[in-house]
């Protein structure tokens, strides 16, 4: 099976996203998962591991990465109001997204919520990995910082870094664009 996940490139392709999402059942929910995603850059598996206590109120958080098991500092800022209005009257226990049952959403269940978003909106690049490449592409258009992104992902190379957002095939179609021969 060959995954063709990209980032969302623009900022009606992020609104068109959150958009979608939150026409399902817990589109709330679902609309904060992306929001989360895009702007920590964080794997599914950890964004889902989070607790309400964790990031309610909070402006940064240190967590241990599941895949990784190194720490990181997640800075939560930006999203600090909207966290904060999605976790009233909740358990600092609770898991911060909870499933239609009760427990924690698993990465299955946010990547069938993902597919019905992205066959509302007609797209087969969408995936659990779409909002950490989504934030990977933005800060790196934002900054030009590669190095510190690659810090960020845990990335070996900068080219593993700039391949797995997506930044070599934007070059490389730029390139491309009006190069022909013969025609």
């Amino acid at each position: 099976m060959h995954y063709n996940v990209e980032p969302l490139r623009t900022s009606q392709e992020i609104d068109d996203f959150l958009w979608a999402v939150s026409q399902a059942r817990y589109g709330e929910r679902n609309r904060m998962i992306v929001l989360v995603g895009i702007n920590t850059g964080l794997r599914m598996s950890d964004i889902l591991k989070l607790t309400v206590g964790q990031v309610r109120g909070k402006e940064r958080v240190m967590i241990i990465e599941q895949k990784t098991g190194k720490k990181r500092w997640l800075f939560l800022k930006n999203l600090k109001a909207e966290l904060l209005h999605f976790t009233q009257y909740r358990a600092p226990s609770e898991p911060l997204f909870c499933s239609g049952r009760g427990g924690a959403l698993t990465v299955n269940g946010v990547y069938r919520i993902f597919q019905t978003a992205s066959d509302f909106l007609e797209r087969d690049d969408i995936g659990t990995h779409t909002l950490r490449k989504t934030f990977g592409y933005h800060y790196y258009q934002q900054t030009h910082d590669i190095a510190s992104l690659m810090m960020i992902f845990n990335h070996s190379s900068e080219q593993v870094t700039k391949r797995y957002i997506g930044i070599e095939r934007d070059n490389m179609e730029q390139q491309l664009w009006d190069f022909r021969l013969g025609v």
